[in-house]
């Protein structure tokens, strides 16, 4: 295993280099300037959208759900582990390069669902099918369709072998083990390998509630998103605010931190550049798995969303990064820092570190804490696993021309692999997400470079008409 997870390290480190990391900060620069900053200009009024249905749109879900299910694959374990593992890394300064990804990932965020609602189509079932593959092919030209496939194959993949299985049940059973059986004392033999009774059970709980939910598609999932995401974000928000400020006085020394360690200025004479680059490569890949930023996920939910204005989508899909990064990741990150838990405790992986820092900082005994860390935790990584699942599916109907056979074996499939979760190590699965996250980026972000005077023009129509 130690060999495998060295394979995936090499690999991960090749896919997230620079080319990737420019290739995907130049198209938000790119986005932000063709759309005049549309993600400072109309972040007000993308709010009131994100609340505000459309009299007599068409499609299967409301805005909101559609949001709320793009946020039920956002919001998980990318803003609760995935900002730990980005700062254990990367330093303090991986969370700066996380907001300035998000900032320009805004821009990115709103072509998304642009593109998807305004290239969507409809299946002979009456159901809105949207997504990079069809705005690629629809709005690139049907030259370009293998592009498309491209990016569903590896849609397919990601939500198989990545974000919506291994990491999502592994942070899942971990939190809950490190709540019930810190010191691994109730331990089962499976395959030669120890594991904790609390984690055999909590996955196959899960995992059973997730197959139930799954056969119910977009609908189902819709539903069960909007009760958890708005309640959990609350909570999890409100346990953020409550550390920050009673140690409001930390507050400016951990900014200060975080912005030194960003530009690599503690790092050693000639180290600075190699400091500031591992920060910025773990910050910007971790940002891009919590908000989905230009890999192009977000937009097949939006293209289900019940509306007829491309730019209206494109504005409620848009406030999901700032919800997800520029205020869930930013209030992890700051707890994080403020504690010191990982000056104290080097050793620490993935939910521990934020487990330590609610424990420090909030003022509740250690117990309740860690129960709130587990809690949200849970919520989050299960509507992360739903989320994707339908994402994937959407994929995978693309290829396939909607087989429904296919649809089965892939979510017995998708099933098996959160099922087998608890038992992969934390390294290998964040190091699987991560190569299918920026492989999956790159036909996306070649389509919203291409077809970014389209979401100019469709923009500022739009803006005028409104006026």
């Amino acid at each position: 295993m130690a060999e495998f997870e060295k394979i995936v390290q090499k690999i991960d480190d090749f896919v997230w280099g620079i080319p990737l990391i420019v290739l995907i900060l130049s198209c938000g620069i790119l986005l932000t300037i063709r759309l005049r900053g549309v993600q400072l200009r109309k972040l007000g009024l993308a709010l009131k959208y994100m609340v505000k249905e459309e009299e007599g749109g068409q499609g299967e879900v409301s805005s909101f759900g559609a949001l709320c299910t793009a946020l039920s694959a956002t919001i998980g374990t990318g803003n609760i582990v995935g900002v730990a593992t980005a700062i254990a890394a990367g330093g303090p300064g991986a969370l700066f390069w996380m907001e300035v990804a998000a900032f320009f990932g805004m821009a990115t965020k709103y072509c998304e669902g642009l593109l998807a609602v305004k290239y969507r189509v409809k299946d002979q079932n009456g159901k809105m099918l949207g997504g990079p593959f069809y705005y690629i092919e629809n709005g690139m030209g049907s030259k370009w369709k293998w592009l498309g496939k491209i990016f569903a194959i590896f849609g397919v993949l990601v939500g198989l072998m990545g974000i919506g299985t291994f990491t999502q049940i592994n942070s899942i059973t971990s939190a809950v083990n490190n709540f019930f059986d810190p010191e691994s004392k109730n331990v089962l033999e499976i395959l030669g390998n120890e594991y904790t009774i609390a984690q055999v059970i909590a996955g196959l709980v899960i995992t059973v509630l997730a197959a139930l939910i799954i056969i119910g598609g977009i609908k189902s999932i819709a539903k069960v998103s909007e009760i958890f995401i708005p309640f959990m974000v609350v909570i999890y928000v409100s346990c953020c605010l409550m550390i920050i400020f009673t140690n409001i006085t930390s507050v400016p020394a951990a900014i200060a931190e975080i912005i030194k360690s960003a530009f690599g200025v503690k790092a050693v004479a000639g180290g600075a550049l190699g400091a500031m680059m591992v920060s910025m490569q773990k910050g910007i890949a971790r940002g891009i798995f919590s908000n989905e930023a230009g890999l192009g996920s977000a937009p097949i939910a939006a293209a289900a969303a019940k509306t007829n204005e491309p730019v209206r989508q494109g504005l409620v899909t848009m406030t999901g990064t700032f919800i997800d990064t520029i205020v869930v990741c930013t209030m992890t990150g700051l707890t994080i820092v403020m504690s010191g838990c990982l000056t104290e405790n080097s050793s620490l992986q993935g939910v521990e570190i934020t487990n330590a820092a609610f424990c420090i900082g909030l003022p509740f005994p250690e117990k309740v804490s860690s129960f709130l860390i587990m809690l949200c935790l849970i919520f989050f990584a299960f509507t992360t696993i739903l989320g994707w699942n339908y994402y994937s599916e959407r994929c995978l109907s693309y290829l396939t021309g909607s087989n429904k056979v296919a649809v089965i074996v892939f979510r017995v499939l998708y099933i098996a692999a959160v099922f087998i979760g608890p038992y992969m190590t934390v390294a290998a699965v964040w190091g699987i997400a991560d190569i299918f996250n920026g492989l999956m980026a790159i036909p996306n972000i070649i389509a919203l470079i291409a077809l970014s005077g389209v979401t100019a023009k469709e923009t500022k129509e739009y803006f005028n008409k409104i006026k």
